[in-house]
């Protein structure tokens, strides 16, 4: 049986997100002052009394929203809701019971779901609020008053929460699930590309770049495997980087990076590889992530039999870095190769789980030092005694020599490459280490 989920809705700037938080015990959502920041719906595993559930932050409902992206963060809420076992309706003590709340409450009422209503910011210890019991006059139930910034009243309104799960069984470990973050700069088509595998709208698309500013957590299982996808904030330059909430952003997307087992780095085709492009892919190499690059957009590329080989060059030489990574051409919009998206995360995957060892590593050594001799320096020559690997995630190799100093870079390049030629590691960093184990001649 799969864990309960509890939805977390509401009009915007009620501070869904914040208590969101506060239940998940980290701070995943963005919060501002500024109403509609959470856009897409954002999961948390979390655990009460014994029980584990999923809780999911959504975007303020409005119930007669204008603007395209407050229709689309409409629609996101009554997905969360539709999917929800229990429902947390989330109310303002500080404006009273509004026409919005009224509308939002009804919409719950439709939809036939537990309901538990938490009447926020009621910060203050001592006598409860009288103000409270205006939000009987919603028809939702009796309202629990907390505070997202103090953290009181979410024990009552989890108990709440808790008393409306099935009954309990055995939820047994989530399967292992490699962890994918899709990142690039804007408008790049990483909501698109996930939109394109699910099969539903499960993020934002639209045309307005930077759309997407959370870092959003999607489950996904096919023949393939079992995945977890990172949707993450387009990555602007710096100078672009104006307001607080894109600063999140970027630090949020840095963050999905770091929490990821692969990075699909996403390029619009008809810009090739940009500046920006470089940076992204950069952020993703120097954290050790296995990586594939994604040319979306491919079906807006006028093309002849040569197209993409020019195209592979061009990424390839653009981002010279990053030299191990498979290239893939899709289209989001057509589901063009998109499968073949999965065979090589896969790939990349167990590239980067590759453990050798030491016998094997060091014959390969041995032989590339009888085809190039280690360089010197004054007349001292390098000497290697041993290599071994350490880690894994990305390979992590240690190289025991007399003289560090001697060790140059393009001859760890040298060995980087021989044991990449030997043993594969397409798709994932290496990590070389070098350790001087003494002043032997």
């Amino acid at each position: 049986m799969s864990k309960p989920i509890v939805s977390i809705v509401g009009r915007p700037n009620v501070g869904k997100s914040m208590l969101f938080n506060r239940l998940a015990g980290k701070r995943l959502s963005i919060v501002e002052d500024t109403p509609g920041v959470t856009r897409d719906r954002l999961y948390a595993d979390c655990e009460w009394v014994g029980r584990p559930f999923i809780i999911v932050d959504t975007g303020g409902i409005e119930p007669r929203a204008d603007s395209e992206i407050l229709s689309f963060m409409r629609a996101q809420a009554m997905a969360a809701m539709d999917e929800a076992d229990v429902i947390v309706l989330v109310c303002d003590i500080t404006t009273g019971v509004t026409a919005a709340d009224k509308e939002v409450a009804n919409m719950l009422l439709r939809s036939k779901k537990p309901i538990v209503l938490a009447v926020n910011k009621m910060d203050s210890v001592g006598p409860t609020d009288p103000e409270i019991y205006e939000f009987y006059s919603l028809g939702v139930g009796d309202p629990i008053s907390v505070s997202a910034v103090h953290g009181h009243g979410t024990d009552e309104l989890l108990d709440a929460c808790v008393a409306y799960f099935p009954p309990e069984e055995d939820y047994g470990e989530e399967p292992d699930r490699i962890k994918i973050a899709v990142i690039g700069k804007p408008n790049a088509g990483k909501s698109s590309i996930i939109n394109c595998i699910l099969g539903q709208e499960r993020v934002i698309v639209s045309d307005v770049a930077g759309t997407t500013r959370d870092a959003v957590d999607t489950p996904f299982e096919n023949e393939w495997g079992k995945y977890l996808f990172i949707d993450t904030a387009g990555m602007r330059k710096k100078s672009r980087v104006n307001d607080k909430i894109e600063k999140y952003s970027v630090m949020r997307a840095q963050a999905a990076i770091e929490r990821a087992d692969v990075c699909l780095i996403m390029i619009d085709a008809r810009d090739g590889v940009t500046e920006q492009d470089t940076k992204v892919a950069g952020l993703a190499h120097e954290a050790g992530k296995a990586s594939v690059i994604v040319v979306n957009k491919w079906d807006l590329v006028e093309k002849d039999d040569k197209t993409m080989d020019k195209m592979r060059e061009k990424v390839r030489g653009d981002l010279v870095f990053m030299q191990y990574a498979p290239i893939v051409f899709v289209s989001a919009l057509t589901g063009q190769r998109v499968d073949r998206i999965f065979e090589l995360v896969n790939y990349v995957n167990e590239q980067a789980a590759t453990r050798i060892t030491t016998g094997m590593l060091n014959n390969v050594l041995a032989d590339a030092q009888a085809r190039v001799q280690p360089p010197t320096d004054k007349g001292r020559r390098l000497k290697i005694y041993y290599v071994t690997q350490i880690g894994v995630k990305p390979p992590h190799f240690v190289f025991f020599c007399n003289d560090a100093e001697l060790f140059h870079f393009s001859y760890q390049r040298y060995l980087e490459n021989r044991i990449r030629e030997t043993f594969g590691l397409e798709g994932t960093p290496v990590r070389i280490t070098i350790r001087q184990r003494g002043d032997e001649n």
